[in-house]
């Protein structure tokens, strides 16, 4: 039986990408877990998911403090991942995105495939979480580090025998950055076994949810100054840094939920007209695709891979300016159907979200890893013959 070894950026919060991460445990339920940093009580309700994994982490998760200013000490990723040995593995996974986890070496007869959720999007320019070029001696910071680390990122890129991409965007960022080819699977998606039942009068008396990080990247203050601009109700499911500066901003048919169990989560799914998302070069997008999964149009700017998943007109609507009268004009639009009509663009939205369940995931990574496994042996045995 072949030693798995997945390696994951880091464990500080519990999102998209730690998801991914459980689903590839699942599938490889003996392999060890590396991680730069790792903060339990930080994961809400991932924190169970993990609580029997066998994790190890580097050698900065022992330093005091230093887990808290990753961000700025990220030129510290190269030493981080390059100090880790994994000699002892036929397969290494890495889960790479910002602090570029697939920057681990490893041996020739060791197949290490990365599932890449994006490239790092401060070194290439993409909105980050936070807006960290408005300062300008954080700029001439920012810029000095990260000419290095872009060296650095794609040099690590071509230690990587094979590409996994979660979404085509992805695979066209991977191709761009790191001229590399790359597998598109799609990351898994929690999709109900039965299409929920939603009660009739949703269409008229529902509200629109919308569940996200609360970063700046993620414009939640597109969606809050919607609702006060139409009078829509609003709730919002997540947490994050910029949550004070939205509780500030929003009128009195916002509610936030902060974060919710999953029978919660799903509660709330069940009483939503639409899922509204204003995220801007979102790689692949699981909140909206789950919501799809839960009979819930979607409501979302037309950027990134949310342009793969959401068809206009038919799973729900997207809309071309980031801006509240934009968002409200693509409300409008979801507002005008008929009970007919928006019933058939619930059973659509089902019908979409239905690939990118984590039985497909599972069944076509698995796939995938046992394929390159066998033609690194064929190529070993080959080359001592």
């Amino acid at each position: 039986m072949a030693k798995i070894a997945l390696v994951h950026d880091h464990l500080l919060e519990f999102g998209g990408a730690e998801r991914v991460l459980v689903a590839l445990k699942k599938i490889y339920p003996d392999a060890d877990v590396y991680t730069a940093f790792l903060e339990r009580d930080n994961l809400g309700i991932g924190k169970e998911a993990i609580a029997d994994w066998d994790i190890r982490t580097s050698w900065a998760d022992k330093v005091p403090g230093l887990k808290r200013l990753y961000s700025p000490l990220r030129f510290l990723g190269p030493y981080i991942w390059e100090s880790l040995d994994f000699a002892g593995y036929d397969i290494v996974i890495s889960s790479s995105a910002t602090l570029m986890s697939k920057g681990i070496i490893t041996r020739p007869e060791t197949l290490h495939i990365s599932y890449l959720h994006h490239p790092p999007r401060y070194l290439y320019y993409y909105e980050t979480a936070m807006e960290w070029q408005k300062y300008w001696p954080i700029r001439v910071y920012g810029h000095f580090i990260n000419h290095g680390l872009r060296q650095y990122d794609y040099l690590s890129s071509q230690r990587v025998d094979y590409f996994i991409a979660n979404s085509e965007e992805t695979r066209r960022r991977i191709r761009k950055v790191y001229r590399r080819d790359s597998c598109v699977i799609y990351p898994p998606v929690v999709i109900p076994e039965q299409a929920p039942v939603r009660s009739a009068d949703v269409q008229a008396n529902g509200y629109y949810l919308t569940v996200s990080r609360l970063a700046r990247a993620k414009h939640i203050d597109i969606l809050v100054e919607a609702s006060k601009l139409n009078g829509f109700k609003l709730k919002i499911i997540g947490s994050g840094r910029d949550l004070q500066r939205l509780q500030a901003l929003a009128g009195p048919h916002v509610e936030f939920h902060g974060g919710v169990s999953d029978s919660e989560r799903e509660a709330l799914y069940a009483g939503a007209k639409g899922f509204l998302f204003a995220s801007v070069d979102e790689e692949f997008g699981i909140a909206p695709v789950e919501a799809l999964g839960f009979g819930v149009p979607v409501i979302a700017y037309a950027s990134g891979g949310l342009k793969e998943t959401v068809t206009d007109g038919v799973n729900g609507f997207l809309y071309r300016t980031l801006s509240p009268d934009a968002l409200v004009a693509a409300i409008e639009r979801l507002e005008s159907l008929s009970q007919q009509e928006y019933a058939t663009m619930c059973r659509n939205s089902r019908t979409a979200a239905e690939r990118y369940s984590h039985t497909e995931f599972a069944r076509h990574f698995s796939s995938f890893v046992e394929e390159k496994r066998a033609e690194l042996d064929s190529r070993l045995v080959g080359n001592t013959s």
